[in-house]
C-alpha cells in the first residue's frame, strides 16, 4: 500500500522544505543533472514535481492526489500509480528518475523490475537516496518516528540498492554523492562513491 497519508495532509510542509533548505536542494539537482541522459525520461515516485520540472521531465507516476495535483501545476503529466506497479508499456523512455522515493515502496526489487521493463534497450535508471549508512542518513533513522514524513520510511545503503539494481537486471553501475559532512557541516560538493555522502545517486544501465 503506497505511503501517501502523510504527504497528503502536510504537503505544504513538504514544499516548505525545499523553500529553507534551497542549498540542499540545489546540490541534489546539480548532483542528478549530471547523471541525466539525453532523451525522454520520467520520474517515479513525482511528487510536487520539485525534480522533474526543473531537470525537463515533462510526465511522472505518483500515488498522492495531492501532490500530483500540484506537479500538474509546475507542468508535469501524472500518471497515478505505484512503482512497482508502473501505468506504462513495456520500453517506454530513455531514463528513469527515482528521487527519496525508494525508501517508501513496499517492494524494492519490483519497483526496480518495474524501471527496468518500461526502459528501452540502454536505458538509464537513476535512484537518488539518503545512504543509511552516512551520518546524515544515521541521523534520518535515529529522529524518524518524530517526522512526519519519515516515520514509515526504510532506509537503505548505497549497497543495497546496488544489490537491487543488480538483481533486476542492470549494470554499470556509477555512484555519485553529497552533503559529504565536515567539522559537523554538511558541504555541497559533488564526489564520485558513497560513504561520507548524505545524499546518493546511483546510475543504472538495461543491457
Amino acid at each position: 500500500m503506497a505511503k501517501t497519508e502523510s504527504f497528503d495532509r502536510f504537503y505544504r510542509k513538504y514544499e516548505d522544505w525545499f523553500e529553507r533548505n534551497r542549498d540542499i536542494y540545489e546540490v541534489e539537482l546539480e548532483l542528478i543533472r549530471s547523471l541525466l541522459p539525453h532523451g525522454e525520461g520520467i520520474e517515479i515516485g513525482v511528487g510536487t514535481g520539485r525534480f522533474a520540472a526543473p531537470l525537463g521531465i515533462k510526465i511522472g507516476v505518483e500515488p498522492s492526489a495531492v501532490m500530483a495535483e500540484v506537479a500538474r501545476k509546475r507542468g508535469i503529466e501524472v500518471l497515478k500509480g505505484v512503482a512497482e506497479l508502473l501505468p506504462v508499456s513495456d520500453e517506454s523512455y530513455d531514463f528513469a528518475l527515482m528521487v527519496t522515493t525508494v525508501c517508501f515502496v513496499d517492494d524494492v526489487l519490483k519497483s526496480f523490475k518495474e524501471a527496468f521493463r518500461i526502459l528501452k534497450k540502454g536505458g538509464i535508471f537513476i535512484v537518488g537516496f539518503v545512504d543509511k549508512n552516512s551520518p546524515l542518513g544515521r541521523r534520518y533513522q535515529e529522529k524518524k518516528d518524530k517526522s512526519r514524513f519519515y516515520k514509515e520510511a526504510t532506509f537503505y545503503s548505497t549497497e543495497e540498492i546496488v544489490d537491487f539494481l543488480n538483481k533486476a537486471g542492470f549494470y554499470e553501475i556509477l555512484v555519485k554523492q553529497t552533503l559529504v559532512e565536515k567539522d559537523g557541516k554538511m558541504l555541497p560538493i559533488i564526489r564520485n562513491g558513497s560513504g561520507k555522502g548524505g545524499f546518493v545517486a546511483v546510475r543504472a544501465v538495461k543491457p
